[in-house]
């Protein structure tokens, strides 16, 4: 007896700014399962750099609640610019050590370029948009600086008014 056809799984966003890591895969998992009409997944996952060896740690605070829903704003923007079938985004909070994860974006679709290009949307705007704050802790046990927004964020982001 043949199985009965699936019926797709509705739109998914998840948003979760946590203090612990994350296991890409198993987020992908969790979006994915149970839906047939996914043809493309696209991940992006921003990593700790060590700075040259000058970074000990990276401390991320964020303003809760407030970072969540603008997140969750800039996702729904997504969501009505392609036709994705998922999205989630995880972003990490605390002191971070080098070649740690900070963010993961996950966004499916049936096609490719949906997916990629959310993704970027995604990143450019979480980059310009989401309340964080960096602060440096330094390799010689010093205080750093607090990390200055870079105007190449800006200008990622300005592409997409006219798209």
């Amino acid at each position: 007896m043949p199985a009965e056809p699936r019926s797709p799984k509705p739109m998914d966003i998840t948003v979760r700014i946590q203090s612990d890591d994350f296991d890409a895969a198993a987020e992908i998992r969790k979006l994915t399962e149970g839906n047939g009409d996914i043809g493309a997944v696209v991940t992006f996952t921003g990593l700790c750099r060590d700075e040259k060896g000058t970074l000990a740690t990276l401390e991320l605070e964020h303003y809760p609640g407030m970072a969540e829903a603008e997140i969750r704003r800039i996702a729904d923007e997504a969501a009505t610019r392609w036709p994705l079938n998922g999205v989630t985004v995880i972003h990490r909070y605390g002191k971070i050590a080098p070649g740690a994860n900070i963010v993961l974006v996950v966004t499916t679709s049936a096609h490719r370029t949906a997916a990629f290009e959310a993704a970027e949307f995604l990143m450019d705007f979480l980059k310009t948009r989401a309340p964080f704050w960096k602060k440096e802790w330094l390799a010689d046990g010093t205080s750093g600086d607090w990390v200055e927004a870079h105007d190449r964020d800006d200008s990622a982001a300005e592409r997409w008014k006219n798209t």
